[in-house]
């Protein structure tokens, strides 16, 4: 392999691809590669990797084998090669037995100038000994950081490359990826025994992408109103089931987005329909699993949604990648709350403990991305061992934690503390063992090596493991403290620490985001699509309510409770049919109290010149309508409740809940049989007391309020639903 001329080589990608330039360092890459050398990639999705091994196959002798993990990208490869005249084939489990034998005999004949090849292909004896009998230009190892288990995509196939590479002849190797931390990159060069290769690294900052964490409440109407504000653009939405996966793309078809699922369980042919019809335009927005990925090189991608919490801050770097390849805009969206990463955390509990436990620490990565209010681009790029220097996010708003910053507050002492706390545990462990320390928390760690007898113990105990966790990461992004790249999760004073601790100086720090249930209630003034609700409008309706409660002679939450009306307050419905999608309300109570508040809003609404709800509502999908059914069909029967929980599968606690949706959406329901078989009459007429005269009708203040007179939560939640629908309903 000889590498060619300027010339030479820029005519052949105007003469193939149509390109007048290359881009980066993509030319420096292609002639390291025609000149027989190893070469390893890490080029951030979008930036042109394929390129990289396309151009050099095109201009070498012999058949380049291209070893990708994704059969999606494999087929939207060759299609666009062989579109461009270049005959290109793969070979994976799609394939049947003739078209193997063709793409065999045309790659033995040297007609075939790429062959993209799956690794668990690649490892097959036959596969083996035909592809010796070929002439091999070189080998392109794309995805390689499925090589690391230190990845965030382990494939114990890729580990078996090299060898089998190997019996090819002498050929150069190119290994390509869009993510990998330092460790990983040094994992991949080991293992396919490359340590010599020329390493070509550009800038992971994609400065067109927006990057936003929203708090993961009421997740379905923020994603039904986000992707309709996005209207006519294509997008991805990533979720971490395949039974979510069709759960979604049956929300959005039904909400009129037009919209397809795409995962493994689908069979080939589906799955190429679907990724036909979303790359010519026929299909606006694609549902995946986060594990199968997606390989899909489509330029106008203007939107990727993380639904559920990724396993790995790798796998959304890539994913998130997906976006704005055209170099326009794209935003990127990830609904975050904590019981996502913990159910992630329980799928690992059955792995090996060396694999559980750096999965854990991707997690970990993943919720510190989450919570931590500090540039989002200066957090992924540092992840990927890149500075970030520039201030175009903070200056243009590019991160959701730049456009609408947190409370900044004096650092230096507690750096000093975190550096202290690092140096006298002698630099070994990582953020979760200096946190415990430093709040003096005797875990098993802590005990086992006598960290409790250091003068740092608990000298942070004043504050919560949120704060000092922060702390300890901001530590890491001033550069203070860094990961060991030989010990995972380990972390090490540098230099720059160690001038800090002998010369402090002024830091400031940014207080982190709180996405634990508690705090997102509805004394934050945050509505359920992470939106502050129109306070204007909502004092108006709580008059009004107020009005309302004291002609009927009711308590004003029989009426419509508090953050009925904080949805009302902000997605403005002006007609019945939108008031009754509001949570909490329903056609029964539209017909019953709607009318005044509807003249309101509407009132509210034109003077203000406002958007209304029918661009927010949301219609839901047929499983919670057959539940309604069901249970209200169980009711009329009069089927013990117990029975019913039965015939469903489900508890009785959930058939309560779902009973109490039904009831406070203004469904009427009569109860009188079940129970009066379980609460005397005078029980009964208490509670009935209790809610007239109550202020709210919250559980856990009934409860503290009733419980020196023995009702037990079944009893108040079953009276509770009685006095709804004799009064409110």
């Amino acid at each position: 392999m000889i590498a060619c001329q300027e010339d030479e080589l820029r005519g052949k990608l105007k003469e193939t691809f149509g390109f007048s330039n290359f881009r980066g360092n993509q030319e420096q890459i292609i002639n390291n590669l025609l000149s027989g050398r190893n070469t390893f990639v890490l080029m951030p999705t979008g930036a042109g990797k394929s390129l990289c091994y396309q151009l050099p196959a095109i201009i070498s002798e012999g058949t380049a084998i291209v070893i990708s993990p994704l059969i999606a990208l494999m087929k939207n490869q060759v299609d666009q090669l062989n579109a461009f005249g270049v005959n290109a084939q793969f070979m994976n489990s799609t394939l049947n037995k003739t078209e193997m034998k063709r793409v065999k005999q045309e790659t033995l004949s040297g007609a075939v100038k790429l062959l993209y090849v799956a690794p668990e292909s690649l490892t097959k004896e036959e596969n083996i000994e035909f592809l010796s009998q070929a002439n091999i230009s070189f080998a392109a190892i794309d995805e390689a950081h499925c090589i690391s288990e230190w990845g965030h995509d382990f494939r114990p196939e890729y580990r078996k490359i090299k060898s089998i590479i190997g019996q090819f002849g002498d050929i150069p190797i190119i290994a390509l990826t869009a993510t990998a931390t330092p460790k990983v990159q040094l994992d991949i060069q080991k293992n396919l025994q490359m340590e010599e290769a020329d390493v070509f690294k550009s800038s992971f900052n994609r400065k067109n992408l927006y990057y936003e964490i929203r708090p993961k409440v009421d997740v379905k109407k923020q994603l039904i109103r986000f992707v309709k504000e996005q209207k006519g653009t294509s997008g991805i939405i990533y979720c971490l089931s395949r039974k979510k996966v069709e759960e979604i793309a049956e929300l959005l078809k039904v909400n009129d987005i037009n919209a397809a699922p795409y995962h493994a369980g689908l069979d080939s042919n589906m799955r190429m329909k679907h990724q036909d019809g979303f790359l010519n335009e026929d299909i606006d927005v694609i549902v995946a699993t986060i594990a199968f990925g997606m390989g899909i090189d489509k330029p106008d991608v203007r939107f990727v949604v993380h639904y559920d919490a990724p396993k790995s801050l790798e796998g959304y770097y890539q994913e998130t990648g997906r976006a704005g390849r055209d170099g326009l805009e794209g935003k990127c969206i990830l609904f975050y709350t904590l019981d996502d990463i913990i159910k992630l955390e329980k799928f690992n509990k059955d792995k090996p403990v060396a694999e559980r436990e750096n999965a854990k620490l991707l997690l970990e990565e993943v919720s510190s991305y989450a919570e931590s209010s500090v540039c989002r681009r200066k957090q992924l790029l540092h992840y990927f061992g890149e500075e970030y220097m520039d201030s175009d996010c903070t200056d243009q708003g590019l991160c959701d934690n730049c456009a609408h910053p947190k409370a900044i507050f004096e650092g230096q002492e507690f750096i000093k503390q975190a550096i202290v706390a690092a140096i006298k545990t002698e630099e070994r462990f990582g953020i979760r063992h200096l946190v415990n320390v430093i709040r003096g928390i005797e875990s098993q760690y802590v005990k086992s090596y006598n960290h409790s007898q250091l003068d740092v113990f608990g000298i942070g105990k004043d504050e919560t493991e949120i704060f000092w966790r922060s702390v300890v990461r901001q530590t890491l992004l001033n550069e203070f403290l860094s990961k060991d790249i030989e010990n995972i999760g380990v972390l090490k004073v540098t230099e720059k620490g160690h001038s800090f601790l002998k010369k402090p100086f002024s830091v400031e720090l940014s207080r982190d985001h709180d996405y634990t249930v508690e705090n997102l209630d509805h004394d934050n003034g945050v509505d359920a699509n992470g939106k502050a609700h129109d306070e204007e409008l909502y004092d108006i309706l709580k008059a009004l309510r107020k009005t309302v409660a004291k002609q009927k002679n009711l308590p004003p939450y029989v009426i419509f409770q508090d953050p009925s009306l904080e949805e009302m307050a902000t997605t403005y419905p002006t007609t019945k049919e939108d008031l009754a999608q509001v949570n909490g309300v329903g056609m029964g109570k539209v017909l019953k109290f709607g009318k005044p508040f509807i003249d309101a809003i509407a009132n509210y609404v034109k003077e203000n010149d406002l958007e209304t709800a029918s661009d927010v509502v949301i219609k839901s999908t047929v499983n919670k309508s057959k539940i309604k059914i069901f249970l209200i069909q169980q009711i009329d029967r009069k089927v013990d409740l117990e029975e019913v929980a039965e015939l469903k599968g489900i508890t009785f606690d959930n058939v309560l809940t779902e009973i109490e949706n039904i009831c406070f959406s203004g469904t009427k329901l009569n109860l009188d049989y079940y129970i009066d078989q379980f609460i005397d009459e005078d029980r009964q007429d208490d509670l009935l007391d209790y809610f007239m005269t109550a202020e709210t009708d919250d559980l856990k203040q009934a409860m503290d309020e009733l419980e020196y007179d023995g009702y037990s939560e079944d009893e108040v939640r079953l009276m509770r639903i009685k006095f709804m629908s004799e009064y409110a309903n």
